[in-house]
């Protein structure tokens, strides 16, 4: 069977549960947009000054991924069998970024994104997961949305800055001052 399927030649895609709608869809753009966020976790992942625990933390990262994505790619009306994102993963990263706030110095000004190579990356996966997080925001304007799921990407964009912060704090790398 070929990779290429001709189903979406017309600028449409189909949504699980076999719904079709344009990929310019807020909808498409949020899950679109957490698979262009999975992608950089990967290469945070491949490079080479990542830590092996950090390695393991952005592979599991990309499993909920996987779920907040085909959480989105299907309608709350699907009377299937749907996988979807909890309350209680939204808990696990709350107590996750308490942890790592612990770590790093209390802020006191905004600072600059960057650092260390894998920060910088962190940081830029922070803003990725913003943008998701705006289209999902977006896509539930208009449809019916797991709203777990939106709590998650607000927690996941704070998760990628405490990440960014405890990776720099980690790496003996000052944070930069804003301003």
């Amino acid at each position: 069977m070929p990779l290429y399927t001709r189903l979406g030649d017309s600028g449409e895609t189909m949504l699980y549960g076999g719904e079709r709608l344009s990929k310019a869809e807020a909808r498409v753009h949020a899950y679109g947009t957490l698979d262009e966020l999975d992608a950089l976790l990967g290469v945070v992942i491949s490079h080479e000054e990542c830590r092996d625990d950090l390695k393991v933390r952005m592979k599991e990262l990309q499993k909920k991924l996987f779920i907040a994505k085909s959480d989105f790619a299907t309608p709350m009306s699907f009377e299937g069998e749907a996988v979807r994102i909890s309350q209680e993963d939204v808990d696990n990263l709350e107590k996750e970024i308490d942890v790592l706030e612990a770590k790093v110095p209390k802020l006191t000004k905004f600072i600059t994104p960057g650092g260390s190579k894998v920060a910088a990356l962190l940081h830029h996966a922070r803003t990725v997961c913003r943008r998701a997080e705006r289209w999902s925001v977006r896509f539930s304007e208009g449809s019916e949305i797991n709203y777990a799921a939106l709590r998650y990407l607000n927690r996941l964009g704070d998760m990628f800055f405490a990440l960014g912060r405890a990776v720099n704090k980690e790496e003996g790398v000052e944070e930069v001052e804003a301003g």
